[in-house]
């Protein structure tokens, strides 16, 4: 192996739940929704059709374009998602 310089390395149980969804106004998105213990209780959302990722809680859900930007999507899109997202991300917990 090369001479990386690791940042870090872990290993963890994660829970990952997948959706798939049609929004009223035809939207198809399908979603892998992680779990993991890391950053600060955020969720990690992929989407599955474009393959953008990001790490998303409810703060991240409040900023204005914060979704159009991260998955390309146009607003009436984004709001759809967001609402669906709303469930999904909680509250960020800050632990150590």
């Amino acid at each position: 192996m090369p001479d990386y310089d690791f940042m870090s390395d872990t290993t963890e149980q994660t829970t990952t739940r997948f959706v798939t969804f049609i929004t009223p106004n035809l939207k198809r998105f399908d979603l892998a929704i992680m779990t993991t213990n890391r950053f600060y209780g955020k969720k990690l959302i992929t989407d599955l059709q474009s393959g953008r990722t990001a790490i998303m809680g409810q703060d991240d859900l409040d900023q204005e374009g914060y979704l159009e930007f991260t998955y390309k999507l146009n607003e009436e899109e984004a709001a759809d998602l967001r609402q669906f997202l709303e469930f999904v991300v909680g509250t960020v917990n800050f632990t150590d």
